[in-house]
C-alpha cells in the first residue's frame, strides 16, 4: 500500500510539473504573437512584396546601356542570382528558358565580388535580359531590399510588385 501512495503522489507531482511547463509555454507563445514580426518569411526579409511600387534606381547594363526604373517599366520580370548560389545555379536556366518566351522587359542582376568568375552567369542572362553586374548588396539590390539569391519578381503593368519569391513565379500567358 505504502507503495501505491507513494506512486499516486510521484504521479501528481509529474502532472503538477507537467502543468507549470505548459503555463510557461503559453505564456511565451502570447508574448511572441503581440511582438511586431520582424520579417514574415526568414528567407525573404526585408524583400518587396506584391503591391509594393518598382523603386528608383539606376544602373548601367553590362552592354553599356543605362538601365533605370523608367526605363524598365512594366511588365517586366527581374531576376537576381549570386555566383557559387547553387540555388541560383539550378534556377538560372529556368529563368533563361523563361525570359526567352516572355513578351516582358527582362531585367537581371548578377552580384559577384570582384574577381569572382561570373562570365558564365552573365553570357547566359546577356543573351535574354539586360544584366547588371555588381558587388553584393549592390545599388540595384539595395533598391530592390533583396537580402537573399536567387530572387525572381515580376512587375505588373502599372508598375507594381506582382509576385517576389526565390522560385520562377507562375503567370498565366507566358
Amino acid at each position: 500500500m505504502p507503495y501505491l501512495v507513494a506512486a499516486v503522489v510521484l504521479v501528481g507531482l509529474l502532472c503538477m510539473v507537467n502543468l507549470l511547463l505548459t503555463v510557461g509555454v503559453i505564456r511565451r507563445l502570447r508574448h511572441q504573437a503581440a511582438q511586431p514580426a520582424a520579417h514574415a518569411d526568414p528567407m525573404r526579409g526585408e524583400g518587396l512584396v506584391r503591391g509594393d511600387r518598382l523603386p528608383d534606381f539606376a544602373a548601367t547594363t553590362t552592354g553599356g546601356e543605362p538601365i533605370s526604373a523608367e526605363l524598365l517599366g512594366g511588365p517586366a520580370l527581374v531576376g537576381f542570382f549570386s555566383v557559387g548560389c547553387e540555388p541560383c545555379e539550378k534556377l538560372l536556366p529556368r529563368f533563361v528558358e523563361h525570359a526567352r518566351r516572355t513578351h516582358d522587359a527582362v531585367l537581371a542582376v548578377v552580384a559577384a565580388e570582384p574577381g569572382e568568375p561570373s562570365e558564365a552567369y552573365v553570357d547566359q542572362l546577356a543573351q535574354v535580359a539586360r544584366v547588371v553586374h555588381e558587388t553584393p548588396g549592390g545599388p540595384v539590390q539595395s533598391a530592390f531590399k533583396v537580402s537573399g539569391y536567387p530572387t525572381v519578381l515580376r512587375i505588373g503593368a502599372d508598375g507594381t510588385v506582382v509576385s517576389s519569391d526565390h522560385v520562377m513565379p507562375v503567370a498565366a500567358g507566358t
